[in-house]
């Protein structure tokens, strides 16, 4: 396994994998929703790249970079034994240096939802992936199911852009409890953690009531809210019944469908979906 910052050094490691190559993109504190897509890239690809980096123009003026969790000597042992063969963790002066000025945008796929709540975030997303697909060239990249908007935007972004990959989708991985894994989820302490299972609770009454035969999208929204404002410690952000593909608010389905939402848990922002297929 090759550790590298420096882009010189990154360029040098890259040139000496042979054959396909699959970049996993993370933002550090990895767990076992990371190393699950860091398996499917090993069994898909001649080798493995996994990025390491916190970027800071996705997070908004009130949210958590200063105490988004880090601990890069934990990731690196939890990689190691998985075969990677490059990691590359930059800091931000090496992916916005002095004077920075050119950004990624897709339009109107990133208005809603996260986008509505988080306005300039999928700017940050969009510009740093689009960067490391640059940098590191995969022929595969590998997201979770779990932030269902990014990977649509992304999707959207290198079909936009001719970007010469495939972007590879992987289910979301859940604790016991059917909680979305996700590095956030240290934050929950006590009946924060208990309460923070209502989340998938909500997408199941609404998974259940569509596989009953409902198909009105607006009925599938009133059964997840419902089973949000039955729980005290959750405050809803959002609930969504949208098309797969544009993320277009649905009247009713007729097609492959997204059941998504965000939830304050404390002061803990969830956020977890559900595919209708």
């Amino acid at each position: 396994m090759i550790p590298v910052i420096g882009l010189d050094e990154l360029r040098a490691a890259r040139l000496s994998l042979k054959g396909t190559v699959g970049l996993v993109p993370t933002m550090g504190y990895l767990h076992e929703g990371h190393l699950s897509l860091i398996r499917r890239a090993k069994a898909e690809c001649d080798h493995v790249a996994v990025s390491i980096f916190v970027n800071p123009t996705q997070f908004g003026a009130n949210e958590d970079l200063s105490k988004y969790p880090r601990d890069l000597e934990r990731d690196l042992s939890l990689i190691e034994p998985l075969g990677v063969d490059l990691v590359w963790n930059p800091t931000p002066e090496i992916m916005y240096p002095t004077g920075y000025q050119t950004w990624v945008e897709v339009e109107a796929m990133t208005r809603p939802l996260e986008g509505a709540m988080r306005p300039t975030h999928f700017k940050g997303v969009t510009t740093v992936v689009a960067k490391l697909f640059n940098a590191i060239q995969p022929h595969k990249a590998y997201f979770g199911q779990k932030d269902a908007q990014q990977v649509a935007v992304i999707r959207q972004m290198v079909w936009d852009l001719n970007f010469p990959l495939e972007v590879v989708v992987c289910p979301t991985m859940r604790e016991a409890d059917g909680l979305a894994m996700s590095s956030r989820n240290k934050y929950l302490e006590g009946e924060d953690r208990k309460a923070a299972v209502v989340l998938f609770q909500a997408l199941n009454a609404a998974k259940e009531a569509y596989q009953g035969g409902e198909r009105d999208a607006e009925m599938l929204r009133s059964r997840m809210k419902n089973v949000l404002e039955a729980e005290p410690r959750a405050q809803i952000q959002y609930v969504s019944c949208a098309d797969y593909n544009t993320l277009e608010e649905l009247e009713m389905i007729k097609g492959k469908a997204l059941l998504s939402m965000a939830v304050l848990i404390g002061k803990t922002r969830l956020i977890d979906n559900f595919v209708l297929e």
